[in-house]
């Protein structure tokens, strides 16, 4: 038989759940500094925004020999990156916040820079840096959160392995295109 002490009792968690029940998600359970998760997720929305608009314009700037695939693959990590903000929007709004959309303060609450890259090689290179910051700030959100707060956690983590997949795919497209350039000459 499991030890169950550790556990507060049905009747105090029904009289809290009910006394409480307008402060929706944020219970007496939850331990993270809730101000400072709204402040770290809405700078974690704002790089998804930089990201997505980034992406979505390497999309329509590609050209080369390889820009069909190119751009297919920005296209598919834009829509991922859109997906992200909606998850860490949502998580804001869960926890009492609001996500903060506002154009006027976008690229200085994003990890990322908004850099357009010249050409197919450049483009691919930003994507790939603009990866590679994202792994590294969520990361640390991961580390910071710990076990205060195991759903934004596991929201982060969630995008964290996505966001390793997106640079694993750059890498590989930036082998794939110096390659092709190289065979070209």
């Amino acid at each position: 038989m499991p030890n169950d002490s550790f556990l507060t009792d049905i009747k105090t968690l029904r009289d809290r759940a009910r006394r409480h029940m307008n402060e929706g998600a944020v219970t007496p359970g939850y331990k993270a500094d809730r101000v400072a998760v709204l402040k770290i997720l809405n700078e974690a929305l704002a790089t998804e925004i930089v990201c997505f608009l980034r992406y979505k314009r390497h999309h329509f700037m590609a050209k080369g020999i390889l820009s069909q695939a190119v751009a297919a693959e920005f296209a598919e990590h834009a829509a991922e990156e859109q997906a992200h903000a909606d998850l860490i929007a949502g998580r804001i709004v869960q926890l009492g916040g609001e996500p903060d959309y506002s154009p006027v303060t976008l690229l200085a609450r994003s990890h990322s820079e908004y850099a357009e890259g010249a050409d197919l090689t450049g483009m691919i290179e930003e994507d790939l840096v603009a990866e590679r910051i994202a792994i590294d700030s969520y990361s640390e959100i991961v580390r910071f959160l710990g076990d205060d707060d195991p759903t934004t956690r596991m929201i982060m983590e969630q995008i964290l392995a996505k966001e390793e997949e997106h640079a694993e795919d750059l890498a590989s497209l930036l082998r794939r295109v110096g390659t092709e350039t190289t065979q070209l000459r």
